[in-house]
C-alpha cells in the first residue's frame, strides 16, 4: 500500500490524542464550550485529515485519475483552511478580551497566526509541483506536520504535565521521520522536502521568538487591541 498511507493515519492519530482531552473527548459528553467558529475550526481542520487519508488511499491502490481530481479541490480546501484558522485565531483573540483576560489575548495570538503562514508555502508549493508526485507528496506530508502543532503541545504524558521538549519534537517529527527513514532505506538518501521540513519546524519551536517579541508585532497586537476595545 506505501507508505504515505500509514503516514496520514499518524498524522490523525497525533492530532485526535492532542484534541481529545481539550476538545473531542469533551464533544462526545456533552460539555465542551467554545465559541462557535472553534467547532468549525475543529471539523475543517479534521476535514484535511479525513482527506489525507482518503488522497493517500487511492494513489497507492492506483486510482490515480480520481486522485487527481480530488487533488484540485484538495488544494482549495487547503486555502478555506488557512482563512478558517487564521479568522479562529483573531475571534480567540476577541473572546479573550472581551472576558478581560487581555494577556492572555496577546500572548496566544501570535502562534496560530504564524503556524499558518508556515503552513501556507508547503500548500503552495504541492500545488505547483503537483506535475511530480515524488516532490508533491513529500509537500503534502511536510505541511500536514506543520499543522500538527498546536496538537503535539496538547499531549500531556499519562494525564500529567506536557512532554519534555525532545518527546515533543520526536512525536511532532514523526511524519517526517517517517518519510525520511523510508528515504533512507528505499533511495539511500533523504529528500531536500524533508530536509525543509524539519527546518521549518525547528523554526517554529525556536527561530520565531525573536518575531513574537519585536517591537512591530507588539504594536500590531497593541492596534488589535485598540480596534476590538
Amino acid at each position: 500500500m506505501g507508505i504515505y498511507v500509514p503516514i496520514a493515519v499518524v498524522c490523525a492519530c497525533i492530532a485526535l490524542v492532542g484534541f481529545w482531552p481539550t476538545y473531542f473527548g469533551r464533544l462526545v459528553t456533552g460539555v465542551v464550550h467554545v465559541i462557535p467558529i472553534v467547532h468549525l475550526h475543529a471539523m475543517v481542520f479534521s476535514g484535511w485529515l479525513v482527506l489525507l487519508v482518503a488522497q493517500t488511499t487511492l494513489a497507492a491502490t492506483g486510482r490515480i485519475e480520481l486522485h487527481t481530481k480530488v487533488g484540485r479541490l484538495g488544494i482549495l480546501y487547503g486555502v478555506l483552511l488557512i482563512v478558517v484558522g487564521e479568522a479562529t485565531a483573531f475571534a480567540m483573540f476577541g473572546a479573550r478580551l472581551a472576558a478581560g483576560n487581555v494577556q492572555e489575548a496577546r500572548s496566544r495570538l501570535f502562534a496560530p497566526v504564524t503556524d499558518l503562514m508556515v503552513f501556507a508555502p508547503f500548500l503552495a508549493s504541492a500545488w505547483l509541483y503537483r506535475e511530480r508526485p515524488e516532490v508533491h507528496k513529500r509537500l503534502i506530508v511536510v505541511a500536514t506536520t506543520v499543522l500538527l502543532i498546536a496538537a503535539v503541545h496538547r499531549i500531556a504524558m499519562f494525564g500529567g504535565p506536557p512532554p519534555p521538549l525532545p518527546v515533543l519534537l520526536i512525536v511532532w517529527l514523526l511524519p517526517i521521520g517517517i518519510g525520511v527513514g523510508t528515504d533512507l532505506v528505499r533511495h539511500r538518501g533523504v529528500h531536500i522536502v524533508y530536509i525543509l521540513g524539519v527546518a521549518a519546524v525547528l523554526f517554529m519551536k525556536f527561530g520565531r521568538r525573536p518575531i513574537a517579541r519585536s517591537g512591530f508585532w507588539r504594536q500590531f497586537v497593541d492596534w488589535l487591541v485598540t480596534r476590538y476595545s
